[in-house]
């Protein structure tokens, strides 16, 4: 088992950036992944990083405006030019399986934090 804390949430005002940050400790993750949800909706795929490969994957809401960086049990999230519609709960999410295809999708992974609340004011 995995565990994530996720931190650096906080509430900024439209245009500007946050910073959020995940330390995972426990079995070693394949994926590691930041997942979004506002109220009354599902996850939204932020983006995930692969651990041993380094590659990163998008979600097209957000590609081009955020950026994801780490380590061997890290994982940052650094948002820039935030929007009101950013507006969510932040996940850290981990999967410890190999995939053929990159996981996209919440149900793809298995350990979750408990999450950092971002809010954006217009």
């Amino acid at each position: 088992q995995v565990q994530l804390v996720e931190s650096g949430g906080g509430l900024v005002q439209a245009g500007e950036s946050l910073r959020l940050s995940c330390a995972a400790t426990g079995r070693t993750s394949v994926y590691m992944a930041w997942f979004r949800q506002a109220p009354g909706k599902t996850h939204e795929f932020v983006g995930t990083r692969h651990q041993i490969t380094g590659r990163i994957d998008y979600g097209k809401a957000v590609k081009g405006r955020f950026t994801i960086s780490g380590g061997d049990a890290t994982l940052e999230l650094q948002m820039n030019s935030l929007r009101p519609g950013d507006t969510a709960m932040y996940y850290c999410a981990a999967r410890s399986r190999w995939s053929s295809e990159v996981p996209t999708t919440a149900a793809e992974y298995g350990d979750w934090g408990r999450g950092t609340q971002v809010t954006v004011s217009a």
